[in-house]
């Protein structure tokens, strides 16, 4: 069984080098229970050795050429980044990223060797129709990827209504958001080996419940993630889940 992936997304966020190295250094620890990946803005990416993994928030869907402001996902994989986040609702809303997009870009992540978390969710006017925005949402984007390729990407369910509110997904209304996309997903693929995540306002209050309660297999963490003690508090309670 996979360990759980707990994804810091920093957004753009910190403004100086110097505060992206003191988060660095804070939480450069050894996790044995869980498997952490921190996702900075591009300028704070580095191939220095770290204990924990190295993610992008974004890439473009060609290897190389004339794309100016684009990054390549070769590129991100030459620097020592594992993961890619792809299909965030702020890509989508301020981007206007598309499902197909998005698609391209999973793809060429996946060529390139990296592993994409796919971001998926839904509005606070779409929470009654939920079942087919999820859907068209995931048939859409992993369009034409196959079985093994599948395994290797995460599923980021982060309703976009709870994203930065301070107000999380109750853990019973994510647990069966989590089994409709499990069973999404067993329509398109042997689904047991692609990990389901949650994200949208999660806390060290609330985070052990979503993987714990709802049957998550990890978190994509905001605003925490840029406060030390909180993001290593949260390791620390999702950790205990899986102590002898």
């Amino acid at each position: 069984m996979k360990k759980p992936l707990i994804v810091a997304n920093w957004k753009m966020n910190p403004l100086t080098f110097k505060k992206a190295e003191d988060l660095f250094k804070g939480i450069n620890k050894e996790f044995k229970k869980v498997e952490v990946v921190v996702c900075p803005p591009f300028v704070f990416l580095s191939s220095t050795k770290t204990n924990f993994s190295l993610g992008a928030q974004n890439c473009f869907w060609e290897k190389e050429g004339a794309f100016s402001g684009e990054i390549s996902p070769y590129q991100l994989k030459s620097i020592g980044c594992k993961y890619v986040i792809l299909g965030h609702s702020e890509r989508r809303k301020y981007f206007k990223e598309t499902n197909e997009m998005v698609g391209k870009k999973i793809k060429k992540g996946l060529e390139a060797g990296l592993r994409p978390i796919l971001c998926i969710g839904e509005t606070l006017k779409e929470k009654n129709h939920i079942a087919d925005v999820l859907k068209k949402q995931m048939k859409q984007s992993l369009n034409g990827i196959s079985q093994k390729d599948a395994e290797k990407i995460s599923i980021a369910y982060e309703p976009i209504w709870a994203i930065g509110s301070g107000h999380s997904c109750p853990v019973e209304e994510a647990k069966s958001t989590a089994l409709l996309i499990r069973k999404i997903l067993s329509g398109m693929y042997s689904a047991k080996k692609i990990r389901i995540l949650y994200g949208g306002s999660v806390n060290s209050k609330n985070a052990s419940l979503y993987v714990e309660k709802a049957g998550l297999d990890g978190l994509l963490i905001g605003g925490a993630s840029l406060n030390i003690k909180e993001f290593l508090k949260i390791i620390k309670n999702i950790s205990k889940l899986y102590s002898l």
